[in-house]
Formats: C-alpha cells, structure tokens, sequence
C-alpha cells in the first residue's frame, strides 16, 4: 500500500455465488401448476370437522351413545355360579358420567368418567333353604385407562334374617362379579377408541 502498490483482494468464501459454474445445478425453472397437477396432490388427513382443518382443538360428546353402550355390554352379562348360588345382572338403573372425543393437533384422544349401579338378583342356599336375594353393585366414579382399580360396593335390599357370616359370604360372591364387568368395560373403551 506504501509505494502506491494495489493490494489484491481475494475472498475465501463467498455467501451467495454469483457465478454459475459448468458443475453447479441447473437452476429451477418456474412452471404453473394445471388443475389436473392440482387433483393429484395428496390431501392431508384432517380428523374431525370441516371447519377445523388445521385441527387445532375440537371436543365432541358422545355421552348419549356411552350411556346406552355400556348398559347394553353390561346388560349382557352371563350368570355367575358360586358355590352355594348363581345371581344376574338384571338392571342397570344409574350410569352417569360424560364421554368425549377430543382433536388436539390433529390427534385423536378419547376419555370418559362414569359412575354405575347394577341391579342384580340371586339365588343362596343358607341353612339348607333357597333364599331370592336382590340388591345393588355400586361401581364409583372411574375413568379411561383406570379400570385395573375398578372397585365394587355390594348393598343387599333384603338382609333381615340373614346371619352377619351369610351376609358376609354373599358379598364375597358378588365381588367376583369385577372381572366381568371389567372385561366388559374394557371392550367399551376399546369400541370408543375406535369411534
């Protein structure tokens, strides 16, 4: 630079190249689209409505379908023998709860809460005499995925001359009544997953 010399400049590396090169790749030409291109493109899979394409957040309840579904598996119940009876599903008179099917993301999730009575009937045979017991299977609150924990409460309607060990020996029997209905209670939430 002192003596009136020119300092070359010369670049190691160049961000954008301005020079194409005979090794370099053709440059990508534009071309419009005709409809016939257009109609082979692949549509996404959207789950859930029209209007939410994206599929973002969208909550369907399937309350009334859960209701009647899961009194219909339990309805259809067999008869369970014991060892000094048998005794049926004969009512499902209280199955409350909500159902739901949500879209997050375009990702199915299902859920529900439920409560459950059952109504059931039996025949015992206590001190060599066939008594007609009646009474209710209490299933407190439970939820998807939580069925393992499934609890049974037992209230006999007509327990008056019954001895406390009978009693007690009639309860033990209608707890045996949980794998089924668990069973059934699984086949539900596996036809719900596939709704």
């Amino acid at each position: 630079m002192e003596g009136g010399g020119v300092a070359e400049k010369q670049a190691s590396y160049t961000y954008w190249v301005r020079e194409t090169r005979e090794d370099a790749a053709p440059l990508p030409v534009p071309r419009k689209l005709s409809a016939d291109d257009i109609s082979k493109q692949p549509q996404p899979n959207t789950l859930g409505s029209v209007w939410n394409q994206a599929g973002t957040w969208e909550e369907r309840s399937l309350n009334s379908w859960a209701s009647n579904r899961i009194k219909e598996l339990l309805k259809s119940m067999d008869s369970l023998e014991f060892s000094n009876g048998k005794a049926y599903i004969d009512d499902v008179p209280k199955c409350s709860g909500d159902a739901f099917v949500v879209t997050v993301r375009n990702k199915k999730r299902v859920g529900y809460t439920y409560e459950l009575t059952l109504k059931f009937n039996g025949e015992w045979l206590i001190q060599n005499e066939k008594k007609k017991i009646k009474g209710h299977l209490d299933i407190p609150e439970f939820s998807f995925g939580e069925l393992e924990d499934l609890q049974i409460e037992v209230r006999l309607s007509e327990e008056k001359d019954l001895a406390a060990k009978d009693k007690m020996h009639i309860c033990k029997d209608l707890r045996t009544f949980l794998i089924p209905i668990r069973e059934k209670l699984m086949d539900f939430e596996q036809e719900l997953k596939d709704r």
